[in-house]
Parts: C-alpha cells; sequence; structure tokens
C-alpha cells in the first residue's frame, strides 16, 4: 500500500471540500420502452416525465425542454464542478450537450426500432462559460436526414442569448 501525498499547505489552503450528489434511474427503462415507438413519441415521454432521462443528463443537469420533428432544445445549468484547471466550464460539458442535441434531433425523425449513434462532431468554442454565465440553452436541428446518414448542426447560447458555442455533426442510423 501507497500512502498518498498531498502537496504543501493541503487540504487547508483548498478551503472546504465540496460535493456533488448524482442520482438516476435505471438507463435501460428508457431505452427499452424508446425501441418500441417512433423518436419523438420516445423523447416526448422523457420530456413530460413519463420516462427518466438519461443518467449523463443527471451529471451535467441537462433538461429536454422542446422536441419538434428534426428539432430540440435542452437546457443545462453549469456550475464550478465542471470547471477545469483553469476555472472555466471545460469544453467537453458544452461538447456534450451538443452532442446530446445533435443525436436527440435526429432521433426525432426516426421511427420505432430504428436506432443512430453519432459518427462526426465538430465544435466551434465562441466564448467561455462559467458558474456564474447561468442557464445554457441548447438547440440541435436535421440539416438533411438520410436512410443511413443524418447531418445536423446546433449551437449553445447563454442566458443573454450570446452564441457560446456551435457544432455540425453526422450520425449512423441504424436500422435493424
Amino acid at each position: 500500500m501507497t500512502d498518498v501525498v498531498e502537496p504543501a499547505g493541503a487540504p487547508a489552503a483548498w478551503g472546504a471540500p465540496r460535493t456533488k450528489t448524482i442520482t438516476w434511474y435505471d438507463p435501460m427503462t428508457a431505452a427499452t420502452a424508446g425501441a418500441a415507438v417512433a423518436g419523438i413519441d420516445h423523447l416526448g415521454r422523457m420530456k413530460r416525465g413519463e420516462l427518466p432521462p438519461p443518467p449523463i443528463a443527471s451529471h451535467f443537469d441537462m433538461r429536454l425542454v422542446d422536441v419538434s420533428a428534426g428539432e430540440v432544445v435542452f437546457t443545462c445549468v453549469p456550475d464550478e464542478s465542471a470547471y477545469n484547471p483553469i476555472g472555466v466550464v471545460h469544453g467537453g460539458l458544452v461538447c456534450t450537450l451538443l452532442d446530446s442535441v445533435l443525436g436527440c434531433a435526429v432521433q426525432s425523425t426516426l421511427p420505432a426500432g430504428v436506432g443512430y449513434t453519432s459518427i462526426e462532431l465538430k465544435v466551434n468554442y465562441l466564448r467561455s462559460v462559467h458558474a456564474d454565465t447561468g442557464e445554457l440553452r441548447a438547440r440541435g436541428w436535421v440539416t438533411k436526414p438520410g436512410r443511413r446518414v443524418a447531418f445536423v448542426e446546433g449551437d449553445v447560447r447563454d442566458a443573454t442569448g450570446k452564441i457560446v458555442a456551435t457544432a455540425s455533426g453526422t450520425c449512423l442510423v441504424m436500422t435493424p
């Protein structure tokens, strides 16, 4: 067994530790129910609270707030638990938010039993995000649906409506 070596001055110099508790439900409950209905119906059931959100939504406090054919909107309120080493929200949170809205936009166009997976994602970060940035609003929309591949775009805006990131992506449509 090895001893844990703490940096000089730690942990008192770091202040009181902070914690964040994350709770989620069995992800297969929603996945199994979703396979039997069209994608837009599956997402609609999640939005209405009839099915649990996926665990990733609990990690980042993401909420599905709007869904229509080919378009979805999520919100997220980042906190300091998502900070990177330079004191801003890690770009991975914004990227995850974008990947989620792009994928769900595709899902909203699919019939029952058909799935998708991201095969390409390009993100442009335009502004940094901090815990005091407030609610982020991410929108994803399908630009070109396809039988095998769908093309999507999205953006994330801060509480003032300024764009903090944009994305374009490609999803593989998986038929049984």
